[in-house]
């Protein structure tokens, strides 16, 4: 199908960017990668009046250090997500995560602040940035303003970045003393995952002393499975691992379609969460 006609600019900075996008409104779409916008707009299901071309823009690819925090620049390939050392030594939950989506070719379009700033509650990173306890900074014309992960998904597709706003960084707090493991179920491969789950352990004296876990297509947002983080605290072998995930699908609310039921991805999120919390614990 051929997309409707639509204006193109390719700006060369984050500022000429958000001014094109303080101009159109609601009206413009930012392209990225083009791994989601593109087959919307090849099907009509987007209508932008202009799309906005950031690849060319600099300074928002690249992985850097600021002290305790890793910044990741908003358009950095899936693939340098993967094969950054500085990625793979302070955040190895989120390049091992990566490694999973989709396929090679896309991996080497796609960009993490494109997947991000998509929204799908079905894409693997949004949930493995919120158990990173990530920061997602925007800029706007009135400057940057930094958005915590639990705050930047506000509903299916949709985030908190206003009309007239670009994502450019994502922050994450290096958690190079934390075990990891990202676990999802899909049907064939590089199919979006009917459930996914990200899990970063803290261990204290061969105990649990600290757990975070993302869940992924368990709702309409990315989620912390919280019932599950609290109850995992003082978990020291596998049966009490055990016990605590029983509690990974609480507050969740899973659609049903043609993959799986609202009870089968309930099902899955505890099955994975327990695998995940279990690997990334060494328990496994």
């Amino acid at each position: 199908m051929i997309p409707p006609a639509f204006d193109y600019a390719r700006p060369d900075s984050v500022d000429e960017a958000v001014g094109l996008l303080a101009g159109a409104g609601e009206e413009a779409k930012v392209l990225a990668g083009g791994q989601s916008l593109l087959p919307l707009l090849r099907l009509r299901l987007a209508f932008p009046e202009l799309v906005v071309d950031v690849g060319r823009i600099p300074e928002l690819r690249g992985v850097r250090e600021d002290g305790d925090t890793l910044v990741i620049g908003a358009m950095t390939t899936h693939h340098d997500v993967i094969h950054d050392p500085l990625v793979r030594r302070h955040a190895a939950l989120l390049a091992s995560a990566t490694a999973t989506v989709a396929d090679p070719a896309v991996r080497h379009r796609g960009t993490l602040g494109g997947s991000l700033a998509h929204a799908d509650p079905a894409a693997d990173l949004p949930g493995v940035v919120l158990a990173l306890d990530g920061e997602l900074v925007a800029q706007g014309p009135g400057g940057r303003r930094t958005i915590p992960a639990r705050d930047f998904f506000v509903d299916y597709l949709q985030t908190a970045l206003a009309p007239d706003e670009l994502l450019v960084e994502v922050r994450l707090p290096k958690a190079d003393d934390w075990g990891f493991h990202y676990e999802k179920f899909h049907r064939v491969a590089q199919a979006y995952a009917i459930v996914g789950v990200a899990a970063l352990v803290r261990r204290d004296d061969g105990h649990i002393a600290e757990a975070r876990v993302g869940l992924t297509n368990m709702g309409s947002t990315p989620l912390r499975a919280s019932a599950a983080e609290a109850a995992l605290v003082g978990a020291g072998d596998a049966e009490s691992v055990a016990r605590a995930t029983e509690a990974a699908a609480e507050g969740a609310r899973p659609a049903q379609d043609m993959s799986a039921s609202v009870e089968y991805r309930e099902h899955l999120a505890r099955v994975l969460t327990r695998r995940a919390v279990l690997a990334a614990a060494g328990m496994g």
